[in-house]
């Protein structure tokens, strides 16, 4: 198939979907992350911070929405079977006591040492939001993110230069181009899509990194 006409978003959202064994308790972040939610295997629990846990995916056109389930996003979702809401209190104290496996966020920047800024840019004021209670609690952080920003600069970055979420925290980011791994605080190219060289690959990350020698071609399920 030629994933060059596929929705980046959707690219991005079935990719991560892979990473999600059944059994994981995950939280999904704002934006592409909530997207995985449609494409999530059986057995694997979505939490968002809003305060639900088992949320599935979002209706298909015609379906009535059940509008007191939504995403982080804010969109409505089909809770599973089992699926349960409860305050943000409750929900912070999952992730901040660490019962939750897996978190997927969106990125502003993320830096080739793990760390990540995805709240503000300079100049701008908004609030934190949660997740620098997520990214210190949770056990695995991966990064979810078009590789590149709407003017072409590239998000993976050598060092933050914006205010940081977290320090040290991904492990793991994926892309519409590559899945990259954080080892040692370098990074290490997992996977690749087919249709991007490796130099123009290189030319599009603002960090250095290494090829796995199992590196495999990029795809995903449609």
């Amino acid at each position: 198939m030629d994933f060059s006409q596929m929705d980046p978003r959707e690219f991005i959202a079935r990719k991560i979907a892979e990473y999600l064994p059944p059994g994981t308790v995950v939280n999904l972040g704002v934006g592409i992350p909530t997207r995985a939610s449609d494409y999530t295997k059986e057995g694997v629990w979505v939490q968002a911070e809003n305060g639900i846990l088992g949320i599935g995916p979002h209706p298909e056109p015609g379906i009535r929405r059940v509008e007191s389930y939504r995403n982080a996003s804010g969109e409505a979702v089909i809770p599973v079977r089992g699926a349960c809401t409860f305050d943000v209190e409750l929900s912070f104290g999952m992730m901040r006591s660490g019962r939750v496996d897996t978190t997927v966020l969106g990125a502003l920047q993320v830096a080739q040492n793990g760390d990540l800024a995805n709240w503000t840019m300079p100049g701008r004021s908004p609030g934190m939001g949660g997740a620098m209670d997520i990214v210190s609690g949770v056990k695995r952080v991966i990064v979810a993110t078009r590789h590149c920003n709407k003017d072409g600069v590239p998000k993976i970055v050598k060092e933050c230069t914006y205010p940081l979420t977290g320090i040290r925290v991904v492990s793991l980011i994926i892309t519409e181009y590559c899945v990259f791994d954080i080892v040692d605080e370098h990074l290490v190219l997992l996977e690749k899509r087919e249709d991007i060289s490796l130099e123009k690959l290189k030319e599009i990350t603002d960090a250095p990194f290494d090829v796995s020698p199992d590196c495999k071609t990029m795809t995903v399920e449609v």
